[in-house]
């Protein structure tokens, strides 16, 4: 029988190691550093020598500490690199149909994270503005601004959303109060109407019926950041561009509107990486909601 020392401590060794402190390999690994001590102190018992020499908050390796440390980094990339290959044999597409605009604003930088938490996940981007893909049968998972039910289809929701007007900072310079509006060009979104915005404002207005309607919110903000008129949004979608300066919200008033799912096809509703990722997803929405 193989005798190893606990693969835990062989890892909390290495990552003290590499800092040269417990509370470093303590953040690192997300434990205490009394977890990382005690781990530390188990294997130092089990190979019956002492690994550091300790310094207040820094500690540094002994000889023996040193030649081991080869070893066990040798040892774990290689169980690392065994175990990556293993899982990558088991490559597994992931077909996602997404509106352009939360696509580009949000959907990319989240997926950058997430072979850290499945490298099988292969995805297959689309863009769609409807849902014809999922009942096609041509995606799995679509994210979608709306309000269901979505006859066949699960959805599940990633955040609601409040909904304002946004513009360039020229024109904002325009707009001292909501009653400025008159006159302006606004832009407008099938799915996103201004007559509930207009009503918290107190504006004795109706949906307008004029004016350019986008398909496509990131054409929309775009054109609005030309200064091409006044778009109604959403936090998620215009976050960017309120943190670049590109757009700036001229008046305060914000209403709450419809939300963000991700809804998934019949196929794809029974295999569990699909559903572990579309609870990553809910997870990430909530984290971008209280940032």
């Amino acid at each position: 029988m193989i005798r190893l020392p606990p693969l835990p401590a062989l890892v909390a060794f290495e990552a003290a190691a590499r800092s040269g402190s417990f509370l470093a390999a303590a953040e690192e690994l997300h434990l205490t550093p009394s977890a990382i001590s005690h781990r530390i102190h188990a294997l130092e018992d089990w190979l019956g020598l002492p690994l550091f020499e300790r310094h207040n908050r820094l500690v540094t390796l002994t000889a023996a500490g040193q030649d081991y440390l080869v070893e066990v980094r040798a040892a774990l990339r290689r169980l690392e690199t065994a175990s990556t290959r293993l899982r990558r044999l088991e490559a597994r597409p992931l077909r996602l149909s997404v509106a352009p605009a939360i696509g580009a604003k949000w959907l990319v930088g989240q997926l950058a994270d997430y072979p850290q938490e499945d490298p099988r996940i292969d995805f297959v981007l689309s863009t769609s503005t409807s849902l014809a893909p999922l009942t096609a049968g041509e995606a799995d998972v679509g994210l979608r601004y709306g309000d269901p039910p979505w006859p066949g289809l699960e959805a599940y929701e990633l955040r609601r959303e409040t909904v304002f007007p946004v513009c360039s900072p020229a024109l904002a310079d325009r707009l001292a109060r909501p009653a400025d509006l008159d006159g302006q060009r606004l832009l407008r979104h099938p799915l996103l109407a201004w007559s509930p915005w207009f009503a918290a404002a107190d504006l004795a207005r109706g949906e307008p019926a004029e004016g350019p309607l986008f398909e496509d919110s990131m054409m929309m903000l775009e054109a609005a950041a030309a200064g091409a008129g006044i778009a109604l949004t959403v936090s998620l979608l215009a976050k960017p561009y309120l943190a670049a300066g590109t757009l700036v919200k001229p008046f305060d008033i914000e209403v709450a509107d419809k939300g963000f799912y991700a809804v998934v096809s019949p196929a794809a509703q029974t295999l569990p990486w699909v559903r572990h990722f579309v609870r990553w997803l809910q997870a990430r929405a909530r984290a971008t909601t209280s940032d």
